[in-house]
This record gives C-alpha cells, structure tokens and sequence, in this order.
C-alpha cells in the first residue's frame, strides 16, 4: 500500500507512522512536590514516558527522605530531573519560592504542558508560573471542592482549575463542580490515576504483607490505622489534643505513622500516647496498602488514604467537618467524624459498613486517558 508519493519514492505505512509520532512527541513539565502527588505521578509518568519527553521537577515541598525519598523508591517513579529544593515555609513565601524556581525552568525548557496534580502549594505555583508564561495547563484531579474556603488547597484548587487548558477529573461530581463555576471545554471525566497506582501497588503488598506486618507487630484485622496531617487538624492545637485524647480512648492497637509536622507539634504540647497507640515513622507506598488493606478500620483526614480504604474495602472514619470525595461518605464506607470526636471510640467500635461497595473513580486506567488527553 503507498499513503504518497514525493519526489520519486515512496512512504511506506511504517515510516508515515514513525515520522507521525515523532512529530507528535510532546515535551513535559510535570509538578510534584508532595507524597500524595508523587503516587499519582507514578502512574502518569509510566504512560507519559512511552511516547513523549518529560521533565519531572520536585519542588521539595515534602523534602526529607521520609516524606520524599521513600515514596520515590517504592513507587519506581523516575528520578526528579529537577529537585528545586524549597523546603517548608509559611504558605506565601513557600508558594513564591516555588513560583520564581518553577518559572525558570519553563522558561528553560519552553513544555508543551505544565501539568500539576491535586491541590498543594506546589499545585498552585506551577499553575501560576506556567499561566504567567503562556504555557498550557493540564490539572490532574481538577474539579474537586470541599466548598471551605479556609483551607489552603480549596484556594489552590479552585485557581489551577481557572488557569488550566486540560482539565482531567476523578469523578462525576467534579465535573459538575467546574461546569458551576463556568467551565465547560477541556473538561474530561478520566476516573482517579491513584486507582491505577493502587492496582499496582496491592500485588507487590500481598507478596510482603506478612513480613510487613511482623515488623510492626501486628495481626490482620487486629488494629486500626491512624494519619492526621491537614494543618486544620495540626494548627488548632484544642482541636489536635481532642484527636490525640480520642485516640488514646480506643482500647484497640492504633498503628500512626506520624507526620514529621506533627511529631513536632506533638512533642511541643508533650503528648503521652497510651501504650496501644503506636507512634511510628511514614512509611513507603507498597507499606501503606499492606498497613491499609489489612486494618479493621481507618482514621484520618486524608484525602487519598479516604479512597484507597474504600477501594480496599476498610471503612474509614474522616476526621473532617468535610471531603471532597463524597461518594465515599454516600456509599456508608466514610463517616465524617466533625465536631464528634468525644463519640469517635464508641463510634468506631459499633460502626457496621454496608454489605456492598459501589465501583468508584474509574476503571484503574486513568493515566493512559490521561496521556491520550495531552
């Protein structure tokens, strides 16, 4: 079969379709900063890398090896090609430092996207440095609101969606969310690309899950898992000894990998945890589905360990007033804990989940719809 003739030979379908994707090679700036987008990334950038160029910067927002390092070992995400270095800060002058940094390297490597994940600080500096430069935006996991304006990654969340060109979102509800707000074209309902990690991820934690859960002395089914890290939670210090009293309360082993914030601020207020409430470091990816996927309950005010309980099917209990991810909370497998946390021990003790479990957030293929998007 000849596709055309020019000058005197001609184009085979094989060289057409090489030259085709060649010429369709993109060139990527990706933003990571934090452990929950450096999970999503891991997915993403798999599929990205196949056909097109990226460039992964880490702003250095989560910058020591617990918070960073580790997740990037065991999710086998590629080395950042840029680790800008930022550190933590007051939110301004974290999001400015990042800003002018992120800047330089767009202007350095002229992307055909900046893509940005979630709702963090990292988030909303690559949205405005790429915007300020007329770059094309690309938001992953766009369309969430929790409708509170008083935290921070409401505002982050809510500025990159309005600067973005490619809008890929998780769910339903976050594509009627944005089209409330006005916006309608670019707008793709892609399913959640953490599914995609966490179908990854449970294989290797069954290969581990007893050796895993040895060492931190703990049965199946025998404990419950514990993260508190939202600044919500960690800066109201009545609010964060609340928590930390409801905790002790509950006379079942609690596993809690602590935040390296809030291990200082625990140790600034002198908390004394009861003898079955195990303070523990962060711990890697594979780790977490394994702690996860084998507790009897879980406790927390995260947004991504709310979904991978749910998909692991461990009823959780959000220690919010609020979630972005509601369909967890109607499904009966996420309970908003509130103002309620003199009643959390007698709670999670007597809470009974529904018998059955909707399929949310997609198919576990997000990232390549993703990749097919850009």
């Amino acid at each position: 079969m000849v596709l055309a003739r020019h000058s005197g030979y001609e184009i085979k379908p094989d060289k057409f379709q090489r030259n085709a994707k060649r010429e369709n090679k993109l060139k990527i700036v990706s933003i990571v900063g934090a452990r929950p987008q450096f999970i999503k990334a891991a997915a993403v950038s798999r599929k990205l890398r196949e056909c097109h160029e990226e460039i992964l910067v880490h702003t250095g927002q989560h910058y020591d090896y617990e918070m960073s390092g580790v997740f990037f070992d065991g999710l086998e995400l590629p080395k950042p090609d840029v680790n800008l270095g930022i550190g933590s800060g007051a939110h301004g002058a974290q999001t400015g430092a990042m800003l002018k940094a992120i800047e330089d390297v767009v202007l350095a490597h002229r992307p055909d996207y900046v893509l940005v994940y979630g709702d963090t600080n990292s988030t909303l500096a690559g949205a405005l440095a790429a915007s300020k430069l007329s770059v094309r935006i690309a938001h992953v996991e766009a369309g969430l609101r929790s409708f509170n304006r008083r935290m921070p990654e409401e505002i982050n969340r809510v500025v990159a969606d309005h600067l973005s060109s490619l809008l890929l979102c998780p769910s339903d509800t976050a594509v009627q969310n944005l089209a409330t707000e006005g916006i309608t074209q670019n707008v793709h309902q892609v399913g959640d690309v953490m599914l995609d990690v966490l179908n990854w991820a449970t294989e290797r934690a069954k290969a581990k899950e007893s050796e895993t859960l040895g060492r931190f002395g703990v049965k199946k089914q025998n404990y419950l898992l514990a993260t508190i890290h939202r600044s919500e939670n960690t800066d109201d210090l009545e609010r964060l000894g609340a928590i930390l009293n409801a905790f002790n309360s509950i006379s079942e082993p609690i596993m809690f990998p602590v935040h390296p914030r809030s291990r200082k601020v625990l140790t600034e207020m002198g908390f004394q945890p009861k003898a079955h409430l195990k303070l523990i470091e962060p711990v890697g990816y594979v780790d977490m589905v394994s702690l996860t996927g084998s507790a009897r309950r879980v406790l927390t005010d995260s947004g991504g360990l709310q979904k991978e309980a749910f998909w692991l099917g461990v009823p959780c209990f959000t220690i919010r007033n609020e979630t972005e991810w509601v369909e967890t909370v109607e499904s009966g497998w996420n309970v908003l804990v509130g103002e309620n946390l003199g009643k959390l021990p007698e709670v999670v003790k007597n809470f009974t989940p529904p018998n059955s479990r909707p399929s949310l957030y997609g198919d576990g293929a997000a990232a390549g719809k993703c990749v097919n998007l850009l």
